[in-house]
């Protein structure tokens, strides 16, 4: 027989131990799987270690998550064919002669690739090396430059097909396609506050980013072809989020659809080789067995935490705080916001939404002024998708602001990266304010296309 613990010291030292390790950098998935075994160890008998295998076997067999390396392998395709300098080319040369119009280019590019990546990193990491220098030549202010290139690379996460939008579906047992078109209109929302920022100030301050000079402009003939240069891989979006959102396929079909499209695309772009795609499917491969691993093991982790009594006890805490429906949400989306300064965006979602949910589920969709439970659901995932976001631009570890520094110029020091990151971190609090305050922000578009 196992060790009796109380629940208040088990989540302390659960938890705890957690940070401990993720402080000493240790990988997320073996840290959650590992604590999670040594747990189970020390509190059951050898019967508790059924769990793992009963946590772990429904996610390998989930239909819904092979829509993940699909997604992954089409934006890799894209990516090698590069697709993603002729689209930043074709965007800069339209808008290069506003002011701030390469910052407004480099947010309006980073929301076309959010469509077409659905990963994080790759956006910033792209945008940095391609945007950044062009930026910069231009006697660009670097914090805008950088801020811009980091906030536009953050909306993979909100806009479909987003990978995160996959995985919580599964986990808070959602509809993706729900999901997908939830996030569209707070995702375009955040893109328009960001490059009315970026405009903003470079009207009111034109040394901030000065507009290209007249002789480089393009004339209007020639913006109509570079457009036709980009009718492949934009097509190809269009195609997939049509499909998913007309019901016509569910995402792991329209993923499907796209990988081939991508082929296809590839192919007219005179890019489609064995090289090509190889490095694609390694990537996907990487990329996929991180998620799926930080999967397994913080599914374990907190499914033993829910089964030595933790869901209550954090139930108990929340109304021990005397919070109302609206002052336990925001306790949440603070919660979040400060995991995110310290945890990926994956390990945030599998350790805190399995618990979450079903706190907002008995809060009651009349609390916020909703008429339908499952409006309730969307709406939380949506913010939880908007908060993620923050994660990424909040000092001292958000993950965009060290893509950054791996592709920045080494002469811009890491104080600078940071604060180039707060207005736009100020204009995603605004973001997530005006989803919290107005739901109908996310629910209007589900409800037109579903019903």
């Amino acid at each position: 027989m196992g060790i009796e613990i109380g629940i208040g010291w088990l989540t302390l030292v659960m938890f705890g131990s957690l940070l401990a390790l993720l402080m000493a950098g240790l990988p997320l998935a073996f840290v959650t799987g590992g604590l999670a075994c040594v747990f189970l160890f020390i509190l059951g008998d050898a019967n508790a270690l059924n769990i793992v295998p009963s946590r772990i076997f429904p996610l390998m067999t989930n239909y819904q998550l092979s829509a993940i390396p699909l997604f992954i392998f089409m934006a890799s395709m894209l990516e090698r064919a590069g697709i993603i300098n002729d689209m930043f080319d074709v965007i800069y040369k339209l808008l290069g002669g506003v002011k701030g119009g390469l910052a407004a280019a480099t947010v309006l590019a980073s929301t076309i690739l959010a469509a077409m990546v659905g990963v994080i990193g790759a956006a910033v990491v792209t945008m940095g090396i391609i945007a950044l220098p062009a930026m910069l030549s231009r006697g660009y202010d670097p914090k805008i430059a950088m801020g811009s290139i980091m906030a536009g690379g953050t909306l993979g996460i909100l806009i479909p097909p987003s990978i995160l939008a996959i995985i919580y579906a599964v986990v808070a047992e959602q509809s993706v396609g729900e999901l997908f078109i939830g996030a569209v209109i707070p995702g375009l929302m955040l893109s328009t506050f960001y490059i009315g920022y970026c405009v903003l100030r470079c009207t009111i301050n034109p040394q901030l980013g000065p507009p290209i000079p007249v002789e480089e402009r393009v004339s209007n003939r020639e913006k109509l072809r570079l457009l036709g240069n980009m009718a492949a891989p934009i097509a190809l979006i269009v195609v997939v989020l049509g499909v998913i959102f007309s019901g016509v396929a569910t995402p792991v079909e329209a993923a499907g659809i796209g990988t081939f499209g991508a082929f296809i695309v590839a192919a007219i772009h005179r890019q489609l080789d064995w090289p090509t795609v190889r490095e694609a499917c390694l990537t996907t491969l990487k990329a996929s067995a991180m998620v799926i691993w930080i999967m397994f093991g913080a599914t374990i982790f907190v499914g033993l935490y829910v089964l030595e009594g933790g869901q209550q006890f954090v139930n108990e805490a929340l109304a021990a705080t005397g919070l109302g429906p609206w002052g336990i949400l925001i306790l949440m989306q603070v919660l979040l916001v400060i995991l995110g300064m310290f945890l990926d965006w994956v390990g945030i979602l599998l350790l805190c939404v399995p618990i979450f949910v079903p706190i907002v589920r008995a809060l009651g969709a009349q609390s916020f002024g909703l008429a339908d439970p499952d409006d309730l659901v969307l709406w939380f995932g949506v913010l939880y998708l908007v908060n993620m976001q923050m994660s990424f631009l909040s000092p001292p570890f958000g993950y965009a602001l060290f893509y950054l520094r791996g592709v920045a110029p080494p002469e811009i020091p890491m104080g600078d990266i940071f604060r180039s990151a707060l207005p736009f971190l100020f204009l995603q609090i605004v973001g997530l304010a005006v989803c919290m305050l107005f739901p109908q922000v996310i629910i209007w578009l589900p409800r037109l296309v579903y019903g």
